[in-house]
């Protein structure tokens, strides 16, 4: 497996890091959006094309992080402390909450707290019903340290195969977006396959070629891939953005690449995933009743709201555990190093 091919200089790495960083607040404002505010008029259909654009990204950029990681470390069983610590304690705490609120039979917490909610034939609840991502998140965990821990990092390489495979099954029975696993997975499949390129598991050439790819055209074409009336453009999604993405890692683009790591995106994604699990509860009760301007009158209480809990849930509560799980991970690695020497 080659080296990476930009990750000679720290700078380059810290750079590439600062602009994911932005791509995630990106995706996060564009779910939030779609799910608390109109987004323009109703003829136009927007809010749905909207939060798959960013849910595009946000699966891109799993992948991404997740074959990342794998490459450089295929400890499965500390990946999965990792993954598990960050995001297991405000996914179930919020769920119990609104479950014994809502008084939901155990069919319904099993499959949430244990995360196939997804599939048919279907456990979501309305409070929650955006767990269906974390679904396919946890499935996908699953899955790829499966294949690891049976094939070791050349396991990684069937990522590309998978995406390939995810994408043929949506044409064929013609599944332009969908929450169910295997017809959405490809999403973060195409993210990994964009780590794979970058680190140089196809060659020097493969991260080159990609830069040179127009970006204005692809953030073009991946803005209209959610476009009902563009259904063949719809399977294009997760290839679009990860190279979207990845065209933004590879080298600045003018008047974006300064937004992307600008503070602000930073401090955004810190606390995207917090704000992606509060933000669609606000939506309930009396912060989500009435019609026309009485209900978005109050949408700046829910965005405020949010944007607390999401704050002191990231550095209070998430912290401890995320903590944790790397102490974790460091005194697995210190143990292996110990095992080598002797």
């Amino acid at each position: 497996m080659s080296a990476d091919p930009t990750g000679a200089a720290g700078e380059t790495v810290h750079r590439r890091l600062k602009m994911l960083d932005g791509w995630r607040a990106i995706s996060i404002l564009s779910v939030m959006a779609a799910h608390m505010l109109p987004l323009g008029p109703a003829r136009w259909a927007m809010n749905g094309p909207i939060a798959a654009n960013g849910m595009a990204i946000f699966f891109t950029l799993s992948g991404f992080l997740i074959v990342s990681i794998l490459l450089r470390d295929d400890d499965v069983i500390s990946f999965l402390v990792r993954r598990f610590a960050r995001i297991l304690p405000l996914a179930w705490t919020v769920l119990a909450i609104s479950f014994l609120v809502k008084g939901q039979p155990t069919s319904v917490w099993l499959a949430n707290f244990l995360f196939y909610a997804n599939l048919p034939p279907f456990w979501l609840d309305n409070w929650s019903s955006h767990y269906w991502s974390l679904c396919v998140e946890m499935q996908f965990y699953v899955a790829i340290a499966l294949t690891v821990a049976a094939l070791g990092r050349r396991g990684l390489m069937l990522v590309p195969l998978g995406a390939l495979v995810v994408t043929g099954a949506r044409i064929a029975t013609g599944t332009d977006v969908s929450i169910v696993t295997w017809f959405r997975v490809d999403e973060i499949l195409a993210g990994g396959i964009l780590a794979l390129i970058i680190h140089g598991s196809f060659g020097d050439r493969a991260p080159h070629w990609l830069a040179r790819v127009p970006f204005w055209l692809t953030v073009a074409l991946f803005l209209l891939s959610s476009r009902p009336e563009l259904p063949w453009l719809n399977y294009l999604r997760p290839y679009l953005a990860a190279t979207m993405v990845g065209i933004t890692v590879m080298r600045p683009i003018h008047a974006l690449s300064p937004l992307l790591e600008s503070r602000a995106a930073g401090y955004i994604a810190q606390i995207s995933y917090a704000l992606y699990i509060v933000h669609h509860f606000t939506l309930f009760g009396w912060l989500g009743a009435g019609h026309g301007v009485e209900k978005y009158a109050k949408r700046p209480l829910c965005f405020a709201i949010t944007f607390a809990l999401a704050h002191w849930s990231t550095f209070h509560f998430e912290k401890r555990f995320i903590d944790w799980s790397h102490r974790v991970a460091k005194a697995r690695r210190a143990k292996h190093l110990t095992l080598v020497s002797e």
